[in-house]
């Protein structure tokens, strides 16, 4: 079955691939990721990926009160770019091609990003995993993943977290919190709800991008979502 989005942008958090580990990788899992994403491929879609750098350093977090925040947050900065590169590993020892492509300057590393050779790179076959977030400090990786969705005009953001959808309460501490099918970008920042942080929402709601929240316990669930199942929860404007 073919793909219902031509062109994607995934968003997967650090921490995922940690795994039960919670620092470093599960590289079981992250095969698991890399095998799925491989069939969204094969299904048709063109597939960009941006990754946190959680599993290693969380700048805001980590460094609160010990690093300045901007050294903190290029201290992230390099922890997507490790992610970035043993995902492309990974890719390439299952045979799928896969560029790694830095929001800032580390020769040997990766390509300087470029918009036009990411595009170009993914309709022929590629998978780009876009590392260093926006390449500045104070802004989030999924402040990135609606940047680089908005630039390479994707037609739908994949959301990969540790949850199942977006809901209207923390369901790990509020057994009574419902979960949403789908829910409009306003009213996301009008109830505070934890999808992405507001400069990200705001970004997607003012270039009209769909983000579909789903669980990434199930890498197959990335094929079922591009197969136009209902899955976890849409935000749309």
């Amino acid at each position: 079955m073919e793909s219902v989005y031509k062109r994607v942008l995934i968003k997967i958090s650090g921490e995922a691939l940690a795994g039960e580990k919670k620092t470093g990788f599960d590289f079981d899992f992250v095969s698991r990721v890399c095998t799925a994403v491989e069939r969204c491929r094969k299904m048709g879609a063109q597939v960009g990926i941006v990754i946190g750098g959680g599993n290693f350093w969380r700048g805001v977090k980590d460094g609160a009160g010990k690093v300045e925040r901007v050294s903190a947050d290029r201290m992230g900065m390099l922890a997507t770019a490790m992610n970035c590169l043993a995902v492309a590993d990974v890719f390439k020892q299952q045979g799928t091609p896969a560029r790694v492509m830095t929001a800032v300057d580390i020769q040997g590393v990766g390509e300087r990003y470029d918009t036009g050779k990411s595009i170009e790179y993914m309709e022929r076959g590629s998978v780009v995993l876009f590392a260093c977030g926006t390449g500045q400090p104070f802004f989030s990786t999924d402040t990135a993943a609606v940047l680089r969705a908005a630039e390479l005009h994707a037609d739908a953001i994949l959301l990969a977290k540790n949850i199942d959808g977006v809901y209207s309460d923390d369901p790990r501490v509020n057994p009574e919190a419902v979960k949403f099918e789908a829910i409009r970008y306003d009213e996301v920042l009008a109830r505070h709800l934890a999808v992405m942080d507001t400069t990200a929402t705001s970004l997607a709601m003012d270039n009209s991008i769909p983000v579909i929240v789903f669980a990434l316990a199930e890498p197959e669930n990335m094929e079922r979502v591009l197969r136009g199942e209902k899955l976890g929860t849409t935000v749309n404007n």
